[in-house]
């Protein structure tokens, strides 16, 4: 059987059992019905158990359509690699072998193996200091492994992991997956009460601290952490010891103390969700999830080994973890570490590193754009930039555009507890970038649940987004039945709302929580937010609902706008007359200096919302 489908970047066609004489004129006619626009042709052989003479041919045919590196033959058996080498097709395209399927089959820890063994001496992390090889990571992570074994760290333990994005957090975070321990990922700016929570909610037994954004009193840092009732036994100081002493103390250092096996499908990471709508959850995942997400991601983003990247991901987001480590990781390409997240000093790191990918919330790029620092000939060498963790609106991407016309924007979309999800393509159009987040990426299954009765809804009907796929996460550690987003047919309830364009492109339109229901309208905050963005002097807006005795709730607009520019209510409601219906259109304007973030650059939408009622209260009170 021959099937071709959609993923991002082009087309796929399948081939279940044999691509010989009997099945060639199949292949045929499904490559014949490919839309003429088709970028790139991915033929996948992951359930190919022979291809004749026959079947090559078709692939010659399609390799003549599907020229340079427009087409990939992926996940070829041995057999079947031993008829494209006798033959010498291994030669015409590039054919990927797999034992899998499309999937990677490892653990984190045996992922590291395998690129020491393929490619021991790469560079490809890079900070202030130096560059640093695979051989490197894995022998400073050997080092930290060792202590944490001393320390009482076993498979199956619960590690937490807080410090900003450094070469000696990766080894630390290698050492706790050689121990096939489970690395709880702790956002770096929590105080000690807030990380105290996070101990009690992950059962956490061992602390790892690198550099927080705060200086702290070791001693009572400490205590703070250790007292009262949790299994909290010890905190160690990872960078204490220089990353280059770590990896001399490695150097032929026995592994004996690791456990004989960790498996792809054990639990390596928790990852708590960031608070933006609720109290903070702990997701657990796979490194089969983390690494094949990974993978995937590098795909979206056409990584390769001359790839160099600046991340300011942190790595305690699933954004950071997936899109930002392990994607450059797969591709064996460089990944820089700036000192810090100063506007002026990623400009520096990207400019002198002549970095090629740079990753970002949208807020945080506009910061780096609005900077008295920069001018687009110092970004000139980026050529990919996924925006993603909260949505740009079309003023903000026109912006991007016009500054750095040679970079390809990528609009995603993804959880904690499943990312990524979806994402656009580099040759789609600007709409495509402004009005949605792309297109459900390989292997992922997505569909649009009516709020009110659950029913599917039509193309252009929104919902709520129910998505499953191999990254989704196993569940909530340790949060009642009820409480998990998993549904009794597997799908995850995301809570977030949007719709599914006739295209096949998912049309974000904020969460089921946002919506604001003024005297029985229903109304999307996206909606009006897209509209306020156009406003004059507007740069970024949020859009929520505050407390009305007459209507329920009445629309408020909260702003952020450019410098100097000046807000003309009057005007903004004639503009938005034009746009958006009348109950639509906001009733308060709320100018901010600076929107609340949380750690990771995203809006908190909680506290933005929270000071909205306030305001708004404010108003009705006069």
């Amino acid at each position: 059987m021959i099937i071709s489908e959609q993923i991002s970047g082009g087309m796929r066609i399948r081939v279940e059992g044999r691509l010989d004489t009997g099945t060639a004129p199949e292949f045929r006619k499904v490559l014949n019905s490919l839309p003429d626009d088709t970028e790139a042709l991915t033929v996948d052989l992951a359930n190919t158990s022979y291809v004749s003479s026959a079947g090559l041919r078709e692939l010659l045919v399609a390799r003549k359509r599907f020229r340079d590196d427009r087409m990939r033959v992926v996940s070829a058996n041995e057999t079947v690699l031993d008829i494209f080498k006798m033959t010498g097709f291994d030669t015409l395209f590039p054919v990927e072998s797999g034992d899998g399927g499309d999937f990677v089959q490892l653990s984190i820890r045996d992922f590291l193996k395998k690129k020491v063994v393929e490619n021991g001496d790469s560079a490809v992390i890079r900070d202030s200091v130096r560059d640093w090889t695979w051989h490197d990571l894995d022998q400073g992570s050997a080092s930290l492994a060792s202590r944490l074994y001393e320390m009482g760290v076993r498979k199956g333990s619960h590690v937490g992991l807080a410090g900003h994005n450094s070469v000696s957090l990766i080894m630390c975070f290698y050492a706790i997956e050689k121990l096939g321990a489970i690395a709880v990922l702790v956002n770096f700016n929590l105080k000690p009460l807030e990380i105290k929570a996070y101990i009690e909610n992950g059962d956490i037994t061992a602390m790892c601290i690198g550099s927080l954004s705060y200086a702290i009193d070791r001693e009572h840092f400490k205590s703070q952490l250790l007292s009262g009732k949790n299994c909290l036994k010890n905190i160690f100081f990872f960078e204490d010891v220089p990353a280059g002493e770590l990896i001399k103390a490695g150097e032929g250092l026995p592994e004996n103390f690791l456990p004989q096996s960790v498996e792809a499908d054990d639990a390596c990471l928790m990852i708590f969700t960031s608070g933006s709508t609720g109290r903070p959850k702990g997701v657990i995942l796979s490194a089969y999830n983390v690494l094949n997400a990974s993978e995937i991601s590098r795909r979206s983003q056409n990584l390769t080994k001359d790839s160099i990247c600046c991340n300011i991901l942190p790595f305690f987001h699933i954004f950071g973890i997936v899109a930002g480590l392990f994607a450059s990781a797969f591709a064996d390409a460089l990944l820089v570490l700036p000192k810090d997240m100063h506007s002026s000093s990623l400009i520096d790191a990207i400019e002198k590193n002549r970095c090629t990918v740079f990753h970002a919330v949208p807020a945080m790029f506009l910061a780096i754009l609005m900077n008295k620092d920069f001018r687009p000939e110092r970004l000139s060498t980026l050529r990919c930039t996924i925006l993603s963790g909260s949505s740009a609106t079309q003023s903000q991407l026109e912006m991007f555009h016009e500054k750095l016309p040679y970079n390809h924007f990528l609009s995603s979309y993804g959880l904690s507890e499943m990312a990524p999800v979806t994402i656009t393509d580099y040759s789609d159009s600007f709409e495509h970038v402004t009005d949605t987040v792309g297109k459900p990426m390989e292997h992922i299954e997505m569909k649009i649940a009516a709020i009110s009765d659950g029913h599917e809804c039509a193309v252009g009907e929104t919902g709520e987004i129910l998505l499953q796929g191999y990254n989704l996460m196993t569940g909530y550690y340790k949060i009642d039945l009820n409480s998990q987003s998993i549904d009794e047919d597997g799908w995850l309830h995301t809570g977030d709302l949007g719709y599914i364009r006739q295209d096949g492109y998912l049309h974000l339109d904020g969460r089921i929580k946002e919506l604001i229901i003024r005297g029985g309208e229903n109304i999307m905050p996206n909606d009006v937010a897209q509209a306020v963005s156009t406003l004059p002097g507007v740069a970024d807006v949020k859009v929520v609902g505050v407390p009305s005795d007459f209507y329920g709730e009445e629309v408020a607009a909260c702003l952020y706008l450019e410098p100097g520019a000046v807000f003309n209510e009057s005007e903004a409601r004639a503009l938005l007359s034009e746009k958006i219906a009348d109950f639509k259109i906001p009733t308060y304007y709320f100018i901010f200096s600076e929107f609340p973030k949380l750690s990771n650059g995203k809006p908190d939408s909680l506290a933005i919302a929270e000071e909205a009622k306030r305001r708004a209260a404010d108003v009705q009170r006069k």
